[in-house]
């Protein structure tokens, strides 16, 4: 991999892509939802433990109930979003190791110890929520990421009887341009940055 890829996926991927509050009328197809999903598992995580785990909600019913979960703020846009995926992670994702991460007995690095089992799979599945929101630009779609929710309360009533832990929200559908902000500031690379 040794050529950069063009100014025009850039663009989409990071310069010109923005997080979206409004939505134009339009459907999002589940496919590209499975699309999304099978490019972003392909990013890495550490010793390819894959914990993060989603729930791309998208039933009336089951919009009705995320709604309470919702800050007041974030209700209108999630309701009007063709879909919202709850990004989770799985906090015993190390049982499936020895499928993923066969070569060794990675399993034995977080079995019985849960603080560093939860550290590793909201670490790398938060990772792979940024991976999946890049995989979704990739293919078309916009995003709208937010934290603004109850996590015990969507972890009640998505994931009971789960080992999954909710992480953040992400509204995805074709967001409408016309509503947008101008882009907020960025800072310079020597604002926030070092090399030594």
């Amino acid at each position: 991999m040794s050529d950069a890829i063009g100014d025009d996926a850039l663009d989409r991927l990071f310069r010109e892509g923005r997080t979206h509050n409004a939505w134009l009328d339009r459907e999002v197809p589940d496919d590209l939802l499975r699309r999304a999903y099978d490019l972003a598992k392909m990013a890495p995580t550490s010793a390819n433990c894959q914990p993060m785990r989603v729930v791309f909600v998208r039933s009336e019913a089951e919009k009705k109930k995320l709604e309470p979960c919702l800050m007041e703020g974030n209700r209108a846009k999630t309701m009007a979003a063709p879909a919202t995926a709850i990004v989770a992670h799985d906090v015993e994702f190390f049982e499936e190791l020895p499928r993923l991460f066969p070569h060794t007995d990675a399993r034995s690095w977080f079995a019985g110890k849960p603080q560093h089992a939860e550290t590793n799979a909201f670490r790398n599945g938060s990772l792979q929520g940024a991976y999946l929101l890049l995989a979704l630009r990739a293919l078309g779609l916009d995003c709208g990421p937010m934290s603004g929710f109850d996590n015990a309360k969507v972890d009640a009533a998505f994931f009971a009887d789960t080992t999954w832990k909710s992480n953040f929200l992400m509204n995805i559908g074709y967001g409408d341009p016309s509503v947008l902000h101008p882009r907020s500031p960025r800072p310079a690379f020597d604002e926030f940055c070092r090399i030594v």
